[in-house]
């Protein structure tokens, strides 16, 4: 882990520890990072300017939900890069397993997401997530991910 590392964490950092660009990289900034509980928070901006939403719905755009889901998982592959620093910056982190998912309520433009991850395990190249996504402070959806670590 870098010590000198800033809160928030921008975009051009976020590029630099996750492979994944437009339109599939789902996480804007990090906001909050708690080293020895691996927890963080990311933010998403949601647009209207979105790809997905030219047909999910026309005339009622809805983020989708499988979305949200990929961005807790890019939120945890961020927060195992900056906690395992050295050790995970060979690795791609790839989504595995999802469990327990909830959708609680519609993601539309406008909305900022604030994307809660904690790890819960890590055993050897596998990481064990928990995942909550917010709106105004509403959990909007949550869920289990799992993600295996490869060579990059």
């Amino acid at each position: 882990m870098n010590d000198t590392l800033q809160l928030p964490i921008d975009i051009t950092h976020i590029q630099e520890l996750i492979p994944h660009r437009y339109p599939f990289l789902l996480v804007d900034k990090v906001v909050e990072l708690d080293v020895d509980t691996k927890q963080i928070v990311c933010q998403k901006n949601v647009s209207y300017n979105e790809p997905y939403f030219q047909g999910h719905f026309p005339g009622r755009p809805i983020m989708p939900g499988v979305l949200i889901i990929e961005a807790l998982a890019q939120a945890g592959g961020v927060m195992t890069q900056l906690t395992l620093g050295r050790d995970a910056q060979s690795k791609l982190f790839y989504m595995v397993k999802v469990e327990n998912a909830r959708f609680n309520k519609q993601v539309i433009p406008g909305d900022v997401l604030m994307l809660h991850v904690q790890m819960k395990r890590l055993i050897r190249n596998m990481g064990w997530y928990y995942g909550e996504a917010r709106v105004n402070g509403e959990v909007v959806a949550s869920a289990e991910v799992m993600c295996a670590g490869a060579k990059g």
